[in-house]
C-alpha cells in the first residue's frame, strides 16, 4: 500500500486531494508544508502531496522555497480540486463575534468575507481541528468556522453558508523518489539557482525556448532569502527526456546563464490544463502530411486523434462517429468531393474543419451536406510539414455563421502556438489567396520554363542579379525542390484567385508592349500611379523587410 503525506486534518482539501489521487493509500497528516516535506524526506511515507497553486490566491510561496530542498526528488503528477468552502458554527441562531480558519482559507473568500462580514476579526491558526474543539469546550456560540463542508459536518457543525469562494480550484502537488515516464501530454518544472542579475538575462532565456517552439505554461521570480540573487521558475510544456526540451534547457545553462547545472531539474509530468476543454478527439480524413503534422501537435495538446485514408484499416465512416472534429485535409482539387461524401455523416453536435487553400467552393458545400448543428469552419495553414513550429506563420481562418464553441477551440489551439491569424471571409481569403500564392507559383514555374527554354546558365544568374532580383529565383527554388503536386493544385484552384493570375498576364503584355515601342514616360506614369495606391506606409514595411533579406542574403554570400 502507498502511503502519503499530506496537510491535514482529515477532510481537509489536501487529505480530499490526496484521496482522490490513490483512493487505497494510507495518508499521514502533517501540520504544515515543512513537516510533510521532513517526513517524506526521511522515508515515513513514499509520497508527499502539498498545494501549490489556488485559482484565486496563486501560488503558495512556501511551496516555492522549499522546493529547492528537494534536490534528490522529483516532482511527478498532480491533482486539480475544486475546493467548495463554507461557513460553519455551533448553531445557526447566535450572531457571530469572529471567524476562525486556516489563513489560505481567509484568502480564498476574501471576496465574501468583505461584501457580508466585514467587520468581523479573523483569528487563522494552524490546528483547525483543535480550535473547534476548544469552542466546544467552551460553548462559544459566536465562533463562525471556515473551512470545507466535508469538515466541518464530520465535527458537528451546522453549514450557515455554502460556497463562499465560487470557481476555487487548487492544484496539488505529488512528490516522489522516483520520476516520472513520459505520458506525449507533459510539463516539466524548472528552477534555478540564485543567479547572478545582467541586463537581457530573462529575455534571453524566454528566447531559447521560444525558438524552439516550446510553450510555457508558467513562470514566476523570487528572491533567494539569504543571497537575496534572483530565482526563476519556470514550468515548460514537454518531458525532459524530449529532445528539444533537453537541448533547450542545456542551452540556458551553458550559453544564456553561463552555469552548467544551473536549472534544478523538479520534475517532468502530466501536463495540467486549468482551462475547460470541450472537444476530447479530432479525427482527420486524408493520411498526407499535413494531417500527420496537426495530429502530432493536437496530441502534445491532449487529444485524441484518429487518421484515415484510402490505406488505413479505419475507414471515414467508422471513424466519424468516434470524434467531435473532423478534420478534412486533402489535396486542394479532392477537398469539395470530400466535404459532399463525408458531410452527410457528421451529427448535430460535432464540427467539420476544413483544412484547404480554397474556401468559397468547399464551405458552400460543407453548409449544404451538413446538418444545421454541426459547426463548420475553413482554415488554410499558410506552412507546410516541414514547418518544425506554428510560431510567427500566418494562418488564415474562414469562419461561418456554425461556427462555435469547436471551431473556436481549434483557432485557440493555433493561437497558443504563435500562429498569426488573419480572419477572412470567403471570396476575400480567396483572392487574396490569388496574389499570396496562386501568382508567385504560376510566375515561379513559368521564370523556370524560360530558362530552360533560353538555356540559361545557372551558375551565372547570381553573378548578373542584385540582391532584390534574386528574389523570383530564390521563390522558383522553393517551389522546385517540393512536392510538384501540391504546386500543381494551387496553380489549379477555382475561385476569385484566378482572376489574379488572368489581370497580371493581361498588364503583362500591356507593359511588354510599351517596352518595346520606348515608351518610357507612359511607364513612369504606371509606376507613379502604382505607388500612390500602394501607400507609403505599406512601401516602407516591405522595404524594410527587404533590407532584412538582403542583409541575410550578404551574409550567404560572404560565407
Amino acid at each position: 500500500m502507498i502511503s502519503i503525506a499530506t496537510l491535514g486534518p482529515e477532510g481537509s482539501s489536501s487529505w480530499q486531494a490526496a484521496r482522490e489521487f490513490d483512493p487505497d493509500a494510507a495518508i499521514k497528516l502533517f501540520p504544515n508544508t515543512p513537516a510533510v516535506i521532513k517526513a517524506f524526506r526521511e522515508k515515513q511515507t513514499d509520497l508527499a502531496l502539498i498545494p501549490v497553486y489556488n485559482t484565486r490566491e496563486g501560488e503558495s510561496l512556501e511551496y516555492f522555497r522549499i522546493m529547492e530542498k528537494l534536490s534528490k526528488a522529483h516532482w511527478i503528477d498532480n491533482v486539480v480540486l475544486p475546493i467548495h468552502l463554507s461557513l460553519g458554527a455551533i448553531d445557526d441562531i447566535h450572531q457571530l463575534s469572529m471567524l476562525i480558519g486556516k489563513s489560505f482559507s481567509f484568502r480564498q473568500c476574501d471576496e465574501y468575507i468583505t461584501n457580508n462580514y466585514p467587520l468581523l476579526p479573523q483569528l487563522a491558526v494552524t490546528d483547525l481541528q483543535q480550535a473547534i474543539n476548544d469552542v466546544k469546550k467552551q460553548n462559544d456560540l459566536d465562533r463562525g468556522f471556515v473551512a470545507t463542508e466535508e469538515f466541518l459536518v464530520a465535527n458537528g457543525l451546522v453549514i450557515r453558508e455554502r460556497e463562499l469562494a465560487p470557481h476555487n480550484q487548487t492544484r496539488f502537488a505529488v512528490i516522489s523518489s522516483t520520476p516520472a515516464e513520459p505520458t506525449k501530454y507533459d510539463a516539466t518544472a524548472l528552477l534555478t539557482l540564485p543567479l547572478n542579475d545582467r541586463v537581457g538575462l530573462l529575455v534571453d532565456i524566454l528566447g531559447e525556448f521560444t525558438r524552439r517552439g516550446i510553450n510555457i505554461i508558467d513562470m514566476r521570480t523570487e528572491s533567494d532569502i539569504k543571497t537575496q540573487k534572483l530565482q526563476i521558475y519556470i514550468e515548460a510544456e514537454g518531458h525532459i527526456k524530449d529532445k528539444n526540451l533537453a537541448v533547450a534547457v542545456k542551452s540556458i545553462s551553458e550559453d544564456i546563464i553561463q552555469e552548467p547545472g544551473s536549472f534544478q531539474i523538479l520534475g517532468s509530468f502530466p501536463r495540467v490544463d486549468m482551462r475547460t476543454k470541450h472537444i476530447s478527439s479530432f479525427g482527420f480524413i486524408g493520411t498526407g502530411d499535413m494531417s500527420t503534422w496537426f495530429a502530432d501537435r493536437l496530441e502534445s495538446e491532449g487529444y485524441k486523434s484518429l487518421l484515415t485514408g484510402r490505406t488505413t484499416e479505419l475507414t471515414p465512416e467508422n471513424m466519424i462517429p468516434q470524434v467531435d472534429v473532423v478534420a478534412i485535409c486533402v489535396p486542394i482539387s479532392a477537398t469539395t468531393d470530400a466535404v459532399e461524401k463525408y458531410g452527410p455523416l457528421l451529427k448535430d453536435g460535432q464540427a467539420l474543419l476544413i483544412l484547404a487553400g480554397v474556401a468559397e467552393n468547399a464551405l458552400d458545400a460543407a453548409l449544404a451536406k451538413t446538418r444545421p448543428g454541426v459547426e463548420v469552419m475553413l482554415v488554410h495553414n499558410l506552412w507546410g510539414p516541414q514547418a518544425k513550429t506554428m510560431k510567427d506563420k500566418n494562418a488564415t481562418v474562414v469562419r461561418t455563421r456554425r461556427s462555435g464553441l469547436f471551431c473556436s477551440e481549434f483557432e485557440a489551439f493555433l493561437y497558443k502556438h504563435g500562429a498569426l491569424i488573419n480572419q477572412d471571409s470567403p471570396s476575400q481569403h480567396d483572392l487574396l489567396m490569388g496574389v499570396g500564392q496562386k501568382l508567385p507559383t504560376t510566375v515561379s514555374v513559368a521564370l523556370a520554363m524560360t530558362l530552360k527554354d533560353n538555356r540559361i546558365p545557372q551558375d551565372e544568374i547570381g553573378t548578373h542579379s542584385t540582391l532584390t532580383s534574386l528574389y523570383g529565383i530564390l521563390a522558383m527554388a522553393r517551389v522546385h525542390t517540393q512536392n510538384p503536386r501540391t504546386y500543381a493544385e494551387i496553380m489549379a484552384t477555382t475561385g476569385d484567385g484566378r482572376k489574379i493570375v488572368k489581370s497580371f498576364a493581361e498588364n503583362l503584355i500591356k507593359l511588354m508592349d510599351m517596352a518595346n515601342d520606348g515608351k518610357i514616360d507612359e511607364l513612369c506614369t504606371i509606376i507613379n500611379e502604382n505607388k500612390l495606391y500602394l501607400t507609403d506606409g505599406f512601401l516602407k514595411a516591405r522595404m524594410k523587410q527587404s533590407l532584412a533579406v538582403d542583409e541575410t542574403l550578404s551574409k550567404i554570400i560572404r560565407t
